[in-house]
C-alpha cells in the first residue's frame, strides 16, 4: 500500500513539473509574439510584408507623402526627409528628386554604392499603371521625366527608356531616366525608330511603330537627335541594357 502510494505521489510530482515546464513555454512564445508585435510598430518595413515586384507601386502610391496617416506603416521605402527614412541607409529610403500631382522621380536603387557622377533615376505615375501596354499610360510622364534629366544629366546625353513587359521586374510602370551609352547612339539605324518634333505623343507614336512591324511587346528608347527633334526608338528587347549607361559596374 505504502508502495502504491509513494508511485502515485511520483506520478502527480512528475506530472506537475510537465505542467509547470509547458506553461513557462507558453509564456515565452507570449513573450516572443510580443516582441515581433513591437518591432512591427517600430520598424515598419519589418511588418510590412508585399511582393518584389509591388515595390516601386508601393513607393509610388504609399511613400511620397509623408504626411498620409500611417505613412511609416505603409510605406516600404520611406523617404529620406521623412520621420522614419535613414539617409544613411541608401538601398532601404526614397530619395525624390521632383515630383507634381501626376509623377514623381526618385534614385533608383542602382545608384547605391556608385560614385557621384553616375545617374540611374526612376520617373513614374503616382497611380497605379503596370507598364507600356496598360492603356492608363499617360503622355505627359515623358516631358516630366526629361525636364527631372535636364538638371542632373548633359541634354545630349539623355536616355530615357521603358522596358518591355518581358523585360522588367516591377508592375508600375516607371521611366529609366540615364545617360545614352556614346559608343551605341550610331547604331540606330539597325533597329526601328522616327524622329519626332515634341514629347507629346510618344506612347502614341510607338504603338503605330509597334504595329507598323508587327510588334506586340516592345521597349522604347527616347533621346535627343538634334536641338529641335527627339529620336523615338522601339526594341523587342530591354532598350536599357542595349543603348545605355544603366549600372556603375
Amino acid at each position: 500500500m505504502y508502495k502504491k502510494l509513494l508511485t502515485s505521489f511520483y506520478h502527480l510530482f512528475f506530472l506537475k513539473k510537465q505542467i509547470i515546464s509547458y506553461l513557462e513555454i507558453v509564456k515565452k512564445i507570449q513573450r516572443f509574439i510580443l516582441v515581433i508585435l513591437l518591432l512591427g510598430s517600430i520598424y515598419p518595413s519589418f511588418a510590412l510584408e508585399i511582393s518584389r515586384s509591388d515595390i516601386l507601386l508601393n513607393i509610388a502610391t504609399q511613400c511620397i507623402n509623408p504626411k498620409t496617416q500611417n505613412y511609416c506603416n505603409q510605406c516600404v521605402s520611406p523617404r529620406i526627409d521623412s520621420s522614419c527614412g535613414n539617409p544613411q541607409d541608401c538601398k532601404n529610403t526614397t530619395e525624390v528628386w521632383s515630383e507634381n500631382e501626376q509623377f514623381v522621380s526618385i534614385r533608383d536603387i542602382k545608384m547605391c554604392g556608385c560614385s557621384k557622377d553616375f545617374i540611374h533615376g526612376l520617373a513614374m505615375p503616382r497611380s497605379e499603371v503596370t507598364g507600356v501596354e496598360d492603356i492608363r499610360r499617360q503622355e505627359e510622364i515623358w516631358q516630366f521625366a526629361w525636364e527631372t534629366s535636364k538638371k542632373i544629366i548633359e541634354p545630349d546625353l539623355i536616355a530615357l527608356v521603358v522596358n518591355p513587359k518581358s523585360h522588367r521586374s516591377q508592375n508600375q510602370l516607371h521611366v529609366h531616366l540615364v545617360r545614352i551609352d556614346p559608343k551605341v547612339k550610331n547604331k540606330f539605324n539597325a533597329y526601328i525608330f522616327t524622329y519626332v518634333k515634341n514629347l507629346d505623343h510618344v506612347w502614341e507614336t510607338a504603338g503605330k511603330l509597334a504595329a507598323k512591324n508587327s510588334l506586340i511587346d516592345y521597349g522604347i528608347l527616347v533621346t535627343r537627335a538634334t536641338s529641335n527633334q527627339f529620336t523615338v526608338l522601339i526594341t523587342p528587347n530591354s532598350p536599357e541594357s542595349e543603348f545605355t549607361i544603366w549600372k556603375c559596374n
